[in-house]
């Protein structure tokens, strides 16, 4: 409950901060659509708005807007929004996640069993058609690979490796090597478990 509670904390100070912000410096910044309640810009290729007087989010799905509050949803938008720099852009060059943080991040995501690994490496095939299905393209590399658009042009590229009888199966995270004109290194992680809950519900979707 402790843990839930802090999620939730971060998630209100994250509003409160975007709220400081000049929102129509933003709009002119991220070119977005908006209206006197709304900002409109796409996560993950999918369309949210953010209501413009308490930062609440939603997202549309067949013709209607949900809920979009959970904490990766608006630790990662709400960043992506007022910590990418107005000089930013995308080299279009590739740098392995972990070679962004400290030292003592290296390797930091695959040192253990993951249990999305797992679940890829039994139905590669579900996986391959659950990223498709949320509009990523497939990339060389690794037994399985594809980019999707965060936001504002800045891909991230999700490498899959089938394990064996030396390894487990395994993911790895590339950004553009620009990300960080983007976002914070911290923002990353916000990032990926939101790409892999849409995975999954995508997978689950095509079981």
């Amino acid at each position: 409950m402790a843990r839930q509670n802090n999620y939730a904390i971060q998630a209100a100070q994250a509003k409160a901060r975007f709220l400081t912000y000049d929102q129509e410096k933003l709009i002119a910044k991220f070119r977005m659509n908006a209206d006197a309640d709304y900002l409109y810009v796409n996560l993950l290729c999918q369309p949210y708005r953010i209501q413009r007087r308490s930062g609440d989010m939603e997202y549309l799905e067949a013709d209607s807007w949900h809920d979009g509050n959970t904490f990766e949803e608006v630790m990662t938008m709400l960043d992506l929004l007022c910590d990418s720099r107005d000089d930013r852009w995308v080299s279009g060059c590739w740098k392995n996640m972990q070679s962004f943080g400290m030292q003592f991040h290296q390797n930091l995501l695959e040192e253990q069993p993951d249990p999305m690994a797992e679940t890829i490496d039994s139905n590669p095939q579900m996986f391959r058609e659950a990223c498709l299905a949320l509009g990523a393209k497939p990339l060389r590399g690794a037994d399985a690979c594809f980019s999707f658009e965060i936001f504002d042009g800045l891909p991230i590229a999700i490498q899959f490796w089938h394990g064996d009888e030396e390894f487990l199966p395994r993911l790895r995270y590339l950004w553009d090597e620009n990300a960080r004109m983007y976002l914070r290194y911290e923002t990353m992680y916000f990032a990926v478990n939101l790409l892999l809950r849409r995975i999954s519900e995508q997978m689950q979707r095509l079981s």
